[in-house]
């Protein structure tokens, strides 16, 4: 038995030794033959034999042999199973969970009891934001908690940090999303902003805007009204 598990333990240790050489040759040869090619956070086998994942940039997902004489960009899919292993991955790696949402850096808007919760990230000068902000006022015990992710330029910076800086921070974005009333002038501690667009990086979400109800399920993009309500009737923590 003693013996059994001694050559158990060498047999692990060698095969741990032998996927470490094997990480390291995949490392060297793709930083020395792609310098470009962002620093690479993992690297890790798939189910497809003498492929492997290499993982960039948090969540970004590219593909390569044993020796990283070649790099796939693409899905990888199981055919039997007849599913993307790759954006199952993907979804994987960027998920959040509205209950981590870091809801000191947002600023919510509140209608009738706001029993109901909901967040959403926003650029100030998305044409679709605002379209979505006027199906919000067709919703009502909500509490929606913003997002200001500044995407589309300096202006949308500029106008970010006015409406952070704001006194009634509700107010003054409402007034801007529905009425097209430009914030005013202000200043403040704007790390937030910083900080929110950070968290959008790390969890994939790219354009505004993008809504996230308490039972997890992200929503990019605009929808009416009604498709909220049933989001929000759906929802479950």
């Amino acid at each position: 038995m003693k013996l059994f598990k001694s050559l158990l333990l060498a047999t692990l240790a060698a095969v741990s030794m032998a996927a470490f050489a094997q990480e390291a040759t995949i490392r060297k040869n793709l930083a020395e033959r792609l310098p470009n090619l962002p620093a690479i956070d993992e690297v890790s086998k798939t189910p497809m034999p003498g492929v492997f994942e290499i993982r960039v940039n948090q969540s970004e997902i590219f593909y390569t042999d044993a020796e990283g004489n070649y790099l796939i960009q693409g899905s990888m899919i199981d055919t039997k199973a007849r599913t993307n292993l790759t954006e199952q991955r993907v979804e994987k790696l960027t998920a959040l969970a509205f209950k981590s949402l870091p809801l000191k850096d947002a600023f919510t808007l509140v209608r009738g009891n706001g029993k109901r919760k909901m967040a959403v990230f926003e650029d100030p000068n998305c044409g679709y934001c605002k379209r979505l902000h006027r199906e919000f006022a067709k919703i009502d015990n909500v509490t929606v908690h913003v997002f200001l992710i500044p995407v589309l330029g300096d202006d949308s910076v500029d106008k970010a940090r006015r409406i952070w800086c704001a006194k009634d921070k509700a107010k003054t974005y409402s007034d801007w999303m529905v009425n097209n009333q430009a914030p005013a002038s202000a200043t403040c501690d704007t790390a937030a902003i910083e900080r929110n667009s950070r968290l959008a990086t790390k969890h994939g979400i790219r354009g505004t805007p993008t809504m996230i109800f308490v039972n997890d399920i992200r929503v990019p993009g605009y929808i009416a009204a009604d498709q909220i309500e049933k989001q929000l009737a759906e929802a479950k923590p």
